[in-house]
């Protein structure tokens, strides 16, 4: 991920974290006027309730796209260490069946030399 992709998305995460204190200041308006001894007015409640409702869809396709993009990013794609790793693997293992062959063989000359 290069510079300018790391700037953008923080900048876009900070977004995110407005859009989530508004979200709170939204709730926090519809508790108060919940609470109005006079009674809610419903247009309020409809207009604070449709916006909280539509940051809440920004916030979650905005963190949606975010994740989506760092699962894209492999830092170690071009790495050749796990690839080099399991032919090391493969060639003990392969050691090790090789001096079992041996060992079954001298075995069975053992065997022949007896009988």
């Amino acid at each position: 991920m290069d510079s300018q992709s790391q700037t953008t998305s923080l900048q876009r995460l900070q977004n995110v974290e407005k859009r989530v204190v508004r979200v709170l200041e939204l709730a926090g308006g519809v508790m108060d006027e919940l609470a109005n001894p006079t009674g809610p007015r419903k247009e309020f409640i409809n207009n604070h309730c449709r916006e909280f409702m539509q940051k809440i869809k920004d916030i979650q396709m905005t963190l949606r796209d975010e994740i989506k993009s760092a699962c894209e990013y492999r830092p170690f794609e071009k790495c050749d260490y796990s690839s080099r790793i399991s032919n090391e693997i493969c060639g003990k293992k392969l050691d090790y069946v090789l001096s079992q062959l041996d060992e079954m063989k001298q075995t069975i000359d053992e065997y022949h030399d007896t009988a």
